[in-house]
């Protein structure tokens, strides 16, 4: 039996997003972020496909229906054939002699819908069929951070959630693309909201855990974590998982609003997500470390180390986790003990984030190409 044990959660988010187990439709794969993915994986997956873009990938992969979803920062969203590779269509951002701006937020799919926002500050919402522009919502910064998605507590329809470097959470009607509501922070948002409970849940460059209602936009609490927040948070509902560049990675009681438990072994700051399991939290830091510790205490179970920093947020699957790192290479490791099953070297950064589906691991680097590994055709 897998240790991680899917919760049940985790089970209603994918079915409420009408995903089966071979889709990984947003940034860490649920509105929770729990980081966890459905089916099996080899312990030696073999290099498939890779697709070139004309910039670097840093932008995580999702993978709906068949189709991977990315964005690059020559200005593009791409959505290609999981199984070959293969160009489905190209979206080009800006507007006639606007030059296209880098798109390095991962995209969210939903209901035929490709949502992702652009260092131009706007966010698209999309065909995923065509990659036909349905509507395009302006803030007033960038957008770095994967939209996020919930349902509309007054009725029927679903609402989108992106955070800006105007130092504001938006919440914009899924329909239409206009504006529910806007949450004003003190700082940048840059990450992606998670999503559990009626909240939405994230950290801000202004060193605060900010909860918030989906209803009204209402702050509902917020804690002060140590330091500035860059990367996505991790939301079970009440607890909010997290790392910080004051170089801690905490777990905060949203009911209590306070610190649960702080990890902190060396003064290097954390800028992904974690990967939650029923017992266990798995994130990367710039100490070139995989870390995995105890959901409930934050002690640590073991660590692996990298060559590089590990900017990249895990993914559990299998028992297996998969991280890309700044060396240069994606690593598969043991979930119970950190031992390294297998690693690819591609040789330029990985900050992106792996998607896992159907048995395929998907990333992006910063040369410009999307890497796709599997089982090995030929075994």
């Amino acid at each position: 039996m897998r240790s991680y044990a899917y919760i049940p959660s985790l089970v209603v988010l994918c079915v409420a997003l009408g995903a089966s187990a071979a889709d990984w439709p947003g940034y860490r794969g649920d509105p929770a972020h729990m980081g966890l993915a459905e089916g099996t994986l080899t312990d030696k997956p073999a290099l498939r496909w890779t697709f070139k873009t004309s910039g670097p990938v840093q932008s995580s992969a999702v993978v709906s229906g068949g189709v991977v979803y990315f964005g690059s920062d020559d200005g593009h969203v791409y959505a290609l054939r999981l199984e070959s590779g293969e160009k489905v269509w190209t979206f080009r951002t800006g507007e006639g002699d606007v030059p296209p701006r880098a798109v390095e937020a991962p995209p969210l799919v939903h209901d035929g819908v490709v949502y992702i926002g652009g260092t131009d500050g706007c966010l698209y919402a999309l065909d995923t069929a065509t990659g036909e522009l349905r509507w395009r919502y302006e803030t007033e910064g960038e957008i770095n951070g994967a939209a996020n998605w919930a349902m509309n507590p007054a009725g029927e329809g679903v609402w989108i959630l992106v955070g800006s470097w105007d130092n504001k959470l938006h919440c914009v009607d899924a329909a239409d693309g206009k504006a529910r509501w806007v949450y004003e922070t003190d700082n940048y948002v840059n990450g992606t909201p998670a999503v559990s409970g009626g909240k939405a849940v994230f950290g801000g460059c202004d060193g605060l855990l900010h909860v918030v209602s989906i209803a009204d936009g209402v702050k509902l609490s917020t804690v002060e974590v140590g330091g500035y927040v860059i990367g996505s948070t991790t939301f079970d509902g009440r607890y909010a998982y997290l790392g910080h560049h004051g170089n801690a990675f905490v777990c905060v009681d949203t009911a209590e609003s306070a610190i649960r438990w702080q990890y902190q072994q060396r003064q290097f700051p954390f800028a992904g997500s974690g990967a939650v399991t029923r017992d266990l939290v798995i994130f990367g830091g710039r100490d070139k470390r995989v870390h995995c510790v105890r959901r409930d205490t934050g002690d640590p179970v073991w660590d692996f180390r990298a060559r590089g920093h590990i900017d990249s947020s895990p993914v559990v699957v299998d028992d297996k986790v998969v991280v890309g790192s700044n060396d240069g290479r994606v690593y598969l490791l043991s979930l119970a003990k950190g031992k390294e099953l297998w690693s690819y070297e591609i040789g330029q950064s990985l900050t992106a984030s792996p998607a896992v589906a159907d048995g395929m691991i998907v990333i992006g680097s910063h040369d410009g190409v999307v890497y796709a590994f599997g089982p090995d055709v030929e075994e």
